[in-house]
């Protein structure tokens, strides 16, 4: 287990959409859609951790690449993460105990 040395620094919707060359109101939409994910303080104000930059590059290189609408792009990250976690298990799953994976034992 890890532990953070440091709170995560936390982006305000506006400077989230400067760093990420977008208007405010399309990361305030893939909020509600789920794509996004960002905290409400009680003021209503949203609050995006740095990791989210990433996660809304992502989204734009997609929307680009497969000409998908926002509601789609949810369900369409939503695999490309399972394809990633099954792919990860299948290479635990396929070394050989003890021994390198380049390296025939055979």
């Amino acid at each position: 287990m890890t532990y953070a040395l440091a709170r995560p620094r936390r982006l305000d919707l506006e400077t989230f959409a400067r760093a990420a060359g977008v208007h405010p109101e399309l990361p305030r939409r893939l909020v509600v859609l789920g794509v996004l994910q960002a905290r409400t303080d009680p003021s209503g104000t949203l609050w995006f951790e740095e990791s989210q930059l990433r996660a809304m590059a992502r989204i734009q290189r997609l929307r680009a690449g497969f000409a998908l609408n926002y509601a789609a792009l949810g369900l369409v990250i939503d695999l490309l993460d399972r394809i990633a976690e099954l792919e990860a298990a299948a290479r635990t799953r396929s070394r050989p105990a003890g021994g390198t994976p380049w390296i025939s034992t055979g």
